[in-house]
């Protein structure tokens, strides 16, 4: 089943071994918004951005990431359904 355009990624992970595919999936089926919420969102956030970034030899790597270390999850589902890009679109809760 494909992934919805806007995502609420929890933090921590429980399977740290599944992020980079996870992020590549995201890629590949044009996700728009990766909100990242929970402890350790800010350095969660970076890795997902080191990963979408690669060598820096693909401009079209594109992936727009958030982090909310300490805003209600409520806060941040409100966000990622008014996100612009994508207004009216699902949002869709991942845990890894």
């Amino acid at each position: 089943m494909p992934l919805a355009r806007k995502i609420v990624l929890h933090s921590p992970l429980s399977d740290e071994a599944l992020l980079t595919g996870f992020v590549e999936q995201c890629l590949a089926e044009g996700v728009s918004l990766l909100a990242i919420v929970g402890a350790g969102a800010n350095d969660l956030e970076e890795r997902v951005d080191w990963i979408v970034v690669g060598d820096g030899s693909d401009p079209k790597r594109f992936l727009c990431t958030t982090s909310h270390p300490d805003e209600p999850l409520d806060d941040v589902l409100n966000l990622a359904k008014a996100w612009e890009a994508d207004p009216g679109d699902n949002v869709e809760q991942v845990f890894l």
